[in-house]
């Protein structure tokens, strides 16, 4: 039986919502905005998921997509502050993972999402702005990105084709 913690984050956006008969049970967990929290979550979602479901590969890149997203967060929306959560839903869908990620903090640059174009290889990694490097490997490893910030909350929905 299905057992959801946290809050329910909007899930209908990121599509085939309906497709019960592929889903598993939803992970819902609401973490610090930090990045203790953020190890906390991604051992909780791996252990959640399970191992027989998903390849190695697959878990890993579960794993390389939930971490850069949420250290984003902690990084950049909540740059400076302690007091910060996120809101973390990944659900199975016939098209892979769904996941969306809420939180109070900072907008994104310019009100979107970085354009995720990889740096020239002549730049320095540590000197790169946002959107470098990690938003690059989000860009390639998921799919159907959407953001939002609505009364003051980021909503970052998005798919990873695993399954």
């Amino acid at each position: 039986r299905c057992r959801s913690r946290g809050r329910r984050a909007d899930m209908a956006a990121i599509g085939d919502a309906g497709a019960a008969s592929e889903q598993s049970c939803p992970i819902s967990i609401d973490l610090p905005g930090t990045f203790d929290g953020v190890r906390w979550a991604l051992g909780q979602v791996m252990v959640q998921l399970g191992s027989d479901r998903y390849s190695v590969e697959e878990r890993g890149t579960v794993e390389l997509v939930l971490a850069e997203v949420l250290n984003n967060v902690v990084e950049h929306a909540y740059a400076g502050r302690s007091d910060g959560s996120v809101a973390l839903r990944v659900e199975q869908g016939t098209s892979g993972l769904r996941v969306a990620v809420e939180d109070d903090g900072e907008p994104m640059p310019d009100g979107g999402l970085p354009s995720g174009a990889l740096a020239a290889p002549s730049e320095d990694l540590l000197s790169m702005p946002e959107g470098g490097y990690g938003w690059f490997l989000i860009g390639q490893l998921a799919r159907d990105h959407q953001y939002r910030r609505v009364a003051g909350r980021n909503s970052l929905t998005f798919r990873i084709s695993v399954g």
